[in-house]
């Protein structure tokens, strides 16, 4: 059975979400929740997607949902760390360009 975790943690001005194992179909409605509230509770959301080893479209889809309700409410939601198979299908599909943060923004500091 594949394994997902959703982690929260808060620092000034932002929400991490730290995304680990496999993110899927199973669990599309714990994503699409736990951003849901960190869209709901913090200016800038930065997703870790680093401890991801899968995604797939279900999980794109929620990344991208949550990232126009945050930019619909004058918010931000970015996804940081990609590598390997992730980073190949944020890539493949322009998701990394949409959810990339800039580079100047001192919220991502740290």
């Amino acid at each position: 059975m594949a394994h997902f975790e959703a982690r929260t943690s808060t620092a000034p001005g932002r929400i991490v979400v730290a995304l680990a194992g496999e993110c899927d179909l199973a669990f599309r409605d714990e994503l699409t929740t736990v951003l849901s509230e960190a869209v709901r509770s913090a200016p800038v959301v930065v997703v870790d997607v680093g401890g991801l080893r899968f995604l797939n479209s279900t999980g794109l889809h929620s990344l991208v949902a949550a990232h126009q309700v945050a930019r619909a409410a004058g918010r931000r939601l970015y996804a940081v760390n990609a590598s390997g198979p992730v980073a190949a299908v944020l890539e493949l599909t322009g998701v990394g360009d949409l959810l990339r943060p800039p580079a100047h923004d001192p919220r991502l500091a740290g």
